[in-house]
């Protein structure tokens, strides 16, 4: 179809060759489902994902268009991720962000590479490494993450992880450090503290944040209650916010949010030593009668004009998808506070996805004579 590009084109050359080099499958099973995004708007988008699946290694592929000065859709970013299942314990992650340069070529941005390790009993590890290329095209680490878990019994588990940043020499030293423990109790009820240590300039860790989270079930209600705490100017762990988030859902199956969020620092006024709430956030899903899905999500923040006026609704975003047997049309709209203190239109955004599987033949590298 016009403008519509086949699976065979958003098969990466790269998937293809896994697969030969491989030499295993004559048949892969591939996937793929295009979405085209901002209708309305004068610069509309493409997106396009792509899953090619042959024996332990799967790619999934990425890839955002947008419409040339030709009048065809021209790709601008692509992200490739590749999964290996080296054994029954690890697994290795590979994912590499494309860009274009000034001249359409397609240009390597980053590379992402995790490796983890899953052990007996639950314990895993997992090692994360960043690099992107240098002016030679060369990759360089950027980042690497150092993570291990453990089950310290039937219901608490431990997890550390290490980041680890460029130092002025230019080597990965240890940066940041965060511990987690969640514990799990009666009636679903989960509790995890977080930690966050920063290098305090002579070799040792100083807790520079602390957050404390419960979340508790109760069917298809939940509660979420998180304080966080930070260092202050005195050196002491001092609580900065408080957030709670309520979750419904009914018989018929219309959900609900809401989330308020409190807060030391408030714009417009100089702290008080008090939390003060600064922020709502609403959210309402119905379903109709012909598979019409609306979710309006309303967010409320003081006025810094007058923060002691009480909060008023700042943005209010409306999302609406309509089925239908050629696919699936969302349109969704933002309103945002203008200058006067009135809701207007900021964008309406309007997207049609639809999906399809297809099978690829896939044959055998020839043997050499």
């Amino acid at each position: 179809m016009p403008g519509h590009a086949s699976a065979y084109g958003f098969i990466s050359l790269a998937a293809v060759a896994c697969l030969l080099s491989t030499g295993a499958l004559a048949q892969s099973s591939d996937s793929q489902s295009t979405t085209d995004l901002n209708l309305n708007n004068a610069n509309p988008t493409r997106a396009t994902e792509t899953h090619t699946e042959s024996g332990n290694r799967s790619i999934d592929t990425h890839t955002l268009q947008r419409l040339g000065a030709s009048g065809q859709f021209e790709p601008y970013q692509e992200i490739e991720t590749e999964t290996v299942k080296v054994s029954s314990t690890t697994v290795r992650t590979t994912t590499r962000t494309f860009g274009r340069d000034a001249d359409g070529n397609k240009t390597l941005l980053q590379v992402r590479d995790e490796e983890r390790h899953n052990q007996p009993g639950g314990d895993s590890s997992v090692t994360r490494v960043v690099s992107n290329p240098d002016a030679d095209g060369r990759l360089q680490p950027v980042q690497r993450e150092l993570e291990q878990t453990k089950k310290l019994g039937d219901n608490v588990e431990q997890t550390k992880r290490t980041v680890l940043l460029p130092s002025v020499n230019g080597d990965l030293t240890p940066a940041v450090q965060i511990e987690q423990r969640r514990v799990k109790g009666a009636n679903d009820t989960v509790q995890t503290q977080t930690t966050t240590s920063l290098p305090d300039g002579e070799g040792n860790w100083q807790v520079n944040e602390t957050k404390h989270t419960t979340t508790q079930k109760d069917g298809k209600n939940s509660t979420t209650d998180e304080r966080v705490s930070r260092l202050n100017s005195d050196g002491k762990l001092e609580e900065v916010s408080h957030t709670i988030t309520h979750e419904s859902e009914t018989a018929s199956g219309e959900k609900n949010g809401a989330t308020e969020t409190y807060s030391l620092d408030v714009t417009g006024t100089p702290r008080d030593g008090n939390l003060h709430l600064v922020q709502r956030a609403t959210t309402a899903q119905r379903t109709g009668a012909t598979g019409q899905q609306t979710m309006q999500h309303r967010v409320e923040q003081p006025d810094p004009g007058d923060p002691n006026a009480g909060l008023r609704v700042t943005i209010l975003t409306t999302d609406t998808a309509r089925p239908s047997a050629s696919g699936t049309r969302t349109t969704q709209t933002i309103q945002a506070l203008d200058p006067n203190g009135d809701l207007s239109m900021v964008s309406v955004d309007t997207t049609k996805s639809d999906g399809t599987a297809v099978q690829v033949q896939i044959a055998p590298p020839e043997k050499k004579k």
